[in-house]
């Protein structure tokens, strides 16, 4: 039977406990430090010449999903109650609304060094130290909105600009296509400031701290802007119910990006399973 994810705006005082107690519990096992340190090895730039799965690439969306589904999975053994929310950054967008409370993430990072002092995951709590990164850095970090250099999340009408486009993505398949939802949801841009930084992307530059680069699982906050993303994923394709994933076949010969990312009937490292097979998730989850 599926089980629901809720926008977090909705969680009742006890879902919110029982989620970060699941959290708190595979963080103490240890597996928690596991999904960080595979999304740091998965984080391929499209300038490195490797294969790509997780960004600058089409399964960037298939690529996510199943990383929830097996964070979830692990959540869902501690309690079967629990499912990871969405947070729609579209409507929850200030620094003192949902999720950034005291009994959920917390909030804001202090001035003078961005530590989070307040929530389960405060450092302080000793109950959330770093010990995956990219720095030597043990405590949670945070900078909502960008207090020097000032940063808007994503709009409903920005959103709306990727979901409008039937096209799943195009050649060349990297950050650099301008056409394509996915893209324009996993939000490579060009120029300076925001237009550099769309949609996805812009929430972690907003949200700030351990959020910006491969290390950003590190805080919990990840998993309800991928929920969304997900969730924005599965919109689309009920727009857009004749476009699919693509690329359907891998590049031909001669092609820069053979053997550098994963069309839809090929595995998707680091699991033996198919963006094809992760198009429908029906059966497994739903969204409220």
């Amino acid at each position: 039977m599926a089980y629901t994810r809720k926008d977090v705006s909705t969680l009742t005082a006890a879902e919110k406990r029982r989620f970060v107690k699941a959290l708190l519990e595979i963080k103490r096992r240890g597996e928690y430090d596991e999904f960080v340190r595979m999304h740091i090895e998965y984080y391929v730039a499209d300038g490195e010449g490797e294969l790509r799965t997780a960004h600058m690439t089409p399964s960037f969306l298939p690529w996510h999903r199943q990383f929830l589904l097996d964070l979830e999975r692990a959540l869902r053994k501690v309690d079967p109650s629990v499912s990871v929310p969405y947070w729609d950054w579209t409507k929850d967008r200030t620094k003192s609304s949902a999720p950034w409370t005291r009994d959920l993430l917390g909030g804001d990072g202090r001035r003078s060094d961005r530590q989070v002092t307040t929530g389960p995951f405060a450092y302080k709590e000793g109950n959330w130290t770093l010990k995956e990164g990219v720095t030597d850095g043990e405590f949670l970090t945070r900078d909502l909105g960008r207090a020097r250099d000032p940063m808007a999340l994503p709009t409903k009408s920005e959103l709306e600009w990727a979901l409008k486009d039937p096209l799943y993505d195009v050649s060349p398949w990297d950050s650099t296509v301008t056409r394509g939802f996915r893209n324009k949801l996993e939000g490579w841009g060009t120029g300076r400031g925001s237009a550099a930084w769309r949609n996805h992307n812009r929430v972690h530059r907003w949200v700030g701290g351990v959020m910006v680069g491969g290390a950003s699982v590190n805080d919990p906050v990840f998993w309800l802007h991928h929920a969304f993303v997900d969730l924005c994923w599965s919109r689309w394709q009920r727009r857009h119910r004749e476009h699919r994933y693509l690329p359907a076949k891998p590049p031909g010969p001669g092609s820069d990006q053979r053997g550098r990312i994963v069309a839809r009937h090929q595995k998707l490292p680091p699991w033996d399973v198919t963006p094809d097979e992760l198009e429908d998730h029906g059966r497994i989850y739903r969204y409220a």
